[in-house]
């Protein structure tokens, strides 16, 4: 699995660091939970799109016959962490970025749709699109290419998330990054666990460490969508992200994807109180900020399955933190400081 083959620009600080979450560990009495901080990677307050982002933006420079591409579009939710990335990585290249912004919440007051996110895509100098939930939005991208092309540009289109093969490759370095780590500290990691929500991260997590044979299990919290389909779009884009490393066919199978969903509640985007909890937990007992939209309601299912005893006391199991607590400027009332 030679990583070094496909285009890379350094976009992140890593590694990121791996450290004992000793606090919270102790208050849920087992058991010993760990932290990888992909929140610290540093593009704009930093998240996991940045390891994507790597690649996508590798690729787009590669593009129109070597002469690259002079603007990027992509898409996502109003709040997006992917968007807000993706404006920072295009400003940092000298590239152009449009944001298409889907409802996906129903929330019109100010913080939601000004603060946050959206207040730094601004500041990046992206422009905004908006469109009611329920657009097809690869269908609006596309659009929007089509009338660049028109007008002389040469855009290039990166799917919400960065959910793709080749973002995708990102994570497949993180897996390479995590069981190095793990190595050389002399920790044996018997979960990995993870907000999941357009895939990517999950699909290039578990593409990574089948490849490494590494037998970590990786567990992603949904955001989104069921447990049957979430795992089905992890399966597709995982077997996917295999064979644009050239590994053989059948070297990830369905065995290797598991998706928890019971932690979505009424919707993407839309607070729980155990989010709310888990966000404030970590914040008292680590001095760790989570986001409320994935690293949230992942914690809150981490927190959630060690209390129902699904981990051994005595074992290890990594959060990878995904970053986007600029997010929690968009929620105030749900912290009660609105």
């Amino acid at each position: 699995m030679n990583l070094a083959r496909f285009p890379r620009i350094r976009l992140g600080h890593l590694p990121t660091p791996l450290e004992p979450m000793e606090n919270l560990s102790k208050h849920l009495g087992g058991p010993r939970l760990w932290i990888k901080r992909d929140d610290a990677t540093g593009l704009s307050t930093g998240g996991n799109k940045t390891r994507k982002l790597e690649y996508l933006m590798a690729d787009a420079l590669a593009q129109h016959d070597g002469a690259g591409a002079d603007t990027v579009i992509t898409q996502g939710a109003t709040q997006s962490n992917h968007a807000r990335q993706t404006a920072a990585a295009a400003a940092k290249l000298g590239l152009a970025c449009h944001i298409l912004l889907e409802d996906r919440t129903g929330y019109e007051d100010a913080a939601y749709a000004r603060s946050g996110n959206v207040l730094l895509d601004l500041l990046h100098g992206a422009t905004i699109s908006r469109f009611p939930g329920g657009t097809d939005m690869a269908a609006a991208m596309e659009a929007r290419a089509a009338e660049l092309r028109a007008e002389g540009h040469r855009p290039y289109v990166i799917p919400g998330g960065g959910s793709n093969p080749v973002g995708a490759l990102g994570y497949v370095n993180a897996a390479l990054e995590l069981v190095n780590q793990a190595a050389e500290m002399g920790l044996r990691i018997d979960h990995l666990v993870h907000a999941t929500g357009s895939s990517g991260t999950q699909a290039g997590l578990v593409a990574g460490l089948v490849a490494l044979n590494a037998g970590i299990p990786v567990l992603g919290i949904g955001v989104r969508a069921p447990r049957p389909q979430q795992e089905a779009n992890v399966l597709s884009l995982a077997q996917r992200t295999a064979a644009h490393l050239g590994l053989p066919e059948g070297t990830v199978r369905a065995e290797h994807v598991v998706a928890n969903c019971d932690y979505v509640g009424q919707g993407y985007g839309i607070p729980t109180e155990g989010m709310v909890d888990a966000i404030r937990l970590l914040a008292e007992k680590e001095g760790i900020l989570l986001d409320p939209v994935y690293s949230g309601k992942g914690m809150a299912g981490l927190i959630d399955l060690v209390r129902q005893g699904r981990f051994g006391k005595d074992e290890n199991v990594v959060f990878l933190h995904t970053g986007g607590a600029v997010g929690l400027f968009a929620y105030p009332d749900a912290f009660g400081v609105g």
